[in-house]
């Protein structure tokens, strides 16, 4: 596919070393020549040097001839990223998409205005990052979650500590009367991803990925041998729009929420916004604010500032205040793996978070989501199943699947099943596979 992404910021540099990967002809966008050279330095890519709404650079680019165009400027340039976004769809661009920020334009009424005028989807990283955040609050003893259908299947993720009833055991000695149930499709150990075979055994320290039904979730996440968790008290470091996006969508739901923001201007706005939050003016880095506040009787504290540092440290602070859950937005890569073996609960990354969202459009049309996971190289893609597909010509066992990929689940109408060796796919099932990047491809043609 001949890809273009507008804009060479964090999101747009990960973005485009990610579909490098796969072997597209990838072209970047941007006004900054530092920028353009540090995308060109990690990843294969053509750069541009120009502004995305100017349309001499995008004649230059191809606009015309992108099958995929991804505006992707950095937030604060948002009109930058529509206007970009529609002068290629009109030159002649296959596809279109525009990262946002503000919930204004992803209302319905509002989205149906942008696809009348040309442009196929809009994505708003930091809603994406706060929807995930609460999505893990409400499952506390993960630290990843994502459901299929409103629930009818479920990802779980969680980390083998001491004690954890997995340890020692394999994949079948904790499944032989509940197979129907949940099932794990990887583990992630030393750096190294790890499908899950007969002879495979859990160790301590293990990240265990799982899907799971919905009546299988919380027998599973019982294996970690963390207590599940009611969050009625929180504290956010960080009154940003995930901070802000965070305490919105948990106020009816939490009795208590805390917000520490540096900034006096923005302790303003959110005072203003929010109605059953107390916001606090002061310097998340010192940790004399955390014990002032009472962090230790809170349930749960997540730092989402812009300094991947200040929020690794001061949820370290929290944990050992005695904070039950603790989250840390880290945008720094090198930091993600560090996070989590210092005991950090979850780690979000708006960068992981976006590239997935986008990354679907390269493969079939049949591609319903993808998920791109911390603390691995792995991926958890939904299929809708094509009726002349190759999935549907056997049982799974019989088919060949690549090695390097497993079907956790599957969903058919209003019901559910744990995918086995002698599961066979219908068309128009929506099917759950994990991979390895190495395996997305071979994957997708077994949809196609």
């Amino acid at each position: 596919m001949k890809i273009i992404v507008a804009g060479a910021g964090e999101v747009g540099t990960h973005l485009a070393k990610m579909l490098s990967q796969e072997y597209h002809d990838i072209v970047v966008i941007d006004a900054n020549e530092d920028r353009l050279n540090h995308v060109a330095e990690i990843a294969d890519v053509v750069t541009i040097l120009g502004k995305p709404t100017s349309i001499e650079t995008l004649v230059q680019a191809g606009a015309d001839q992108a099958d995929l165009f991804v505006a992707v400027s950095p937030a604060a340039e948002q009109d930058v990223n529509l206007v970009s976004a529609l002068l290629a769809k009109k030159m002649g661009a296959k596809r279109v998409t525009a990262r946002i920020n503000t919930e204004e334009y992803q209302t319905n009424e509002n989205k149906l205005l942008f696809i009348e005028m040309g442009i196929d989807s809009l994505f708003y990283p930091e809603k994406i990052a706060a929807n995930e955040i609460v999505n893990l609050l409400r499952e506390s003893a993960t630290s990843e979650f994502m459901d299929y259908s409103h629930g009818k299947l479920q990802l779980v993720v969680f980390r083998l500590e001491d004690g954890a009833p997995l340890i020692g055991k394999a994949p079948m000695d904790f499944i032989s009367d509940k197979q129907l149930l949940y099932r794990s499709v990887a583990i992630a150990r030393d750096g190294e991803t790890i499908i899950p075979r007969p002879d495979t055994r859990f160790k301590l320290g293990d990240m265990v990925y799982l899907i799971a039904k919905k009546a299988g979730v919380a027998e599973a996440v019982s294996y970690s041998g963390k207590p599940s968790l009611s969050v009625r008290s929180l504290m956010i470091l960080g009154g940003g729009r995930i901070g802000e996006l965070v305490a919105r969508k948990l106020e009816r739901t939490v009795d208590q929420i805390k917000i520490i923001e540096q900034r006096p201007e923005r302790c303003e706005a959110l005072s203003e916004t929010l109605s059953r939050t107390l916001v606090i003016n002061g310097d998340g880095r010192n940790s004399d604010i955390l014990i002032e506040e009472n962090v230790r009787d809170c349930d749960a504290f997540v730092a989402v500032t812009s300094s991947s540092e200040t929020n690794i440290l001061s949820c370290m602070v929290a944990k050992r205040m005695g904070v039950s859950k603790v989250i840390a937005e880290v945008e720094n890569f090198e930091y993600i793996k560090l996070a989590e073996g210092m005991g950090i609960n979850a780690v979000i990354n708006k960068k992981l978070i976006t590239a997935g969202r986008i990354f679907r459009y390269t493969l079939s049309n049949k591609v319903r989501s993808i998920k791109v996971l911390n603390g691995t190289d792995a991926e958890v893609l939904e299929f809708i199943v094509n009726p002349n597909s190759l999935i549907t010509t056997g049982k799974l066992r019989d088919l060949n699947f690549p090695q390097d990929a497993i079907i956790g689940g599957v969903i058919r109408g209003n019901e559910s099943f744990i995918a086995v060796g002698d599961s066979v796919i219908r068309p128009y099932d929506q099917v759950v596979v994990f991979a390895h990047p190495s395996a997305v491809g071979k994957v997708d043609k077994f949809f196609m």
